[in-house]
């Protein structure tokens, strides 16, 4: 992983220490996530110049926006980048069209980096540019304070839980718009959210944040798939796999997806064969067998695996986590009772069953 941005901020009040350390790649989405409290507004606000930590360092590329030791600090109109707040912060005395030309016009024509036409039909705004904010729904309000900040030509984009103010209906409408960020332009953005449904949905590179403190960065599938992490995950604990539609089955309502260690079943999907498509496999819809089901079981989603570890049971918890190797990670969440039936040790054979998948932009409900 090539990294492009790197930033040290320590802040100290009263109650709360916030004591980081970021090297990430400046492209693609990089997700702040942890529970309210964490830090991560907190990091954002230092990475926008909006808070100065007084031993801070953060470079961009090649340049410098903040570097205590040589006194340098560029403030936050100073910085090429742009902001996108849990509320849209719109003019609402201006048009749409006249809140997406207020960054526009101040942009030099040489330093633009995205044109108007784009924009517009990136996040599908052409049908509200005569409208007033008042007039929008809080999506589509939304999609114009992104598309205001990206007009704006930034370096960085960071947005700090847009989606926390809307109802799930809104949150699936504006989530796409921000998947097309990643997939169609080369600004890269710093994403902040506590949800982790966002998160698989968009997400490039994770950063887990926990009071205060990022205690693991890097690929998403990477830091989903690791025991040590799973208790910061909580109940959404499981594994991100990259697949792709092999096949729709409608007589049975079924479409095929394949991956690196084989297939899955999921309920019928509209995306075209060979569209890529993002699964989460939580780990509590994992189960593990010695041998593999008799042909009459009703799962259809039955993979041969490895147990490649075994995690340390905590004797407060009935359940323990197992990190099995089908190709890609996938991990299972199985009772310690079944543990210590089953004999599970690193480098056993077994086979996963899987009771459920769920796809990264809604539930695939269950396939078994």
């Amino acid at each position: 992983m090539s990294i492009d941005l790197k930033a040290r901020f320590a802040l100290n009040y009263p109650g709360f220490g916030l004591q980081v350390g970021l090297e990430l790649p400046a492209r693609g989405v990089t997700t702040l996530f942890g529970p309210s409290g964490s830090g991560k507004s907190s990091v954002l606000r230092c990475l926008a110049g909006m808070e100065r930590s007084p031993s801070g360092f953060m470079q961009l590329g090649d340049e410098i926006w903040q570097d205590e030791t040589q006194n340098i600090f560029l403030p936050t109109h100073k910085r090429p980048l742009g902001y996108v707040f849990q509320e849209p912060r719109l003019f609402n005395h201006l048009s749409v069209r006249a809140n997406l030309e207020y960054g526009y016009k101040r942009t030099p024509m040489k330093q633009r980096r995205l044109e108007w036409d784009q924009l517009i039909d990136l996040l599908a705004l052409e049908h509200l540019l005569a409208r007033r904010p008042q007039r929008l729904s809080l999506g589509e309000q939304q999609r114009v304070a992104i598309g205001r900040a990206l007009l704006a030509s930034p370096e960085l984009l960071l947005m700090d839980e847009p989606l926390a103010s809307l109802d799930m209906a809104r949150k699936r409408e504006v989530l796409p718009f921000i998947k097309r960020l990643h997939d169609e332009l080369e600004i890269p953005v710093i994403y902040v959210s506590h949800s982790l449904q966002e998160v698989v949905q968009i997400t490039d590179t994770l950063v887990l944040m926990h009071r205060g403190h990022s205690i693991a960065s890097g690929p998403l599938s990477q830091l989903c798939s690791e025991l040590e992490l799973s208790r910061y995950l909580g109940d959404m604990s499981g594994s991100v796999l990259e697949t792709m539609v092999d096949r729709h089955e409608p007589e049975f309502g079924l479409t095929r997806l394949v991956f690196a260690g084989g297939h899955l079943y999921v309920p019928l999907q509209q995306n075209r064969v060979g569209d890529p498509l993002r699964v989460h496999v939580l780990a509590r819809n994992v189960g593990i067998a010695l041998q593999q089901p008799q042909a009459t079981t009703s799962f259809l989603n039955i993979l041969p695996a490895g147990v490649t570890d075994v995690a340390v049971p905590d004797i407060d918890s009935h359940a323990v986590q197992i990190r099995l190797d089908i190709g890609v990670p996938l991990l299972a969440n199985i009772s310690r009772k079944s543990l210590h039936s089953l004999r599970l040790t690193p480098g056993q054979r077994c086979y996963a069953l899987i009771k459920a998948v769920s796809l990264a932009r809604e539930s695939a409900g269950f396939c078994d």
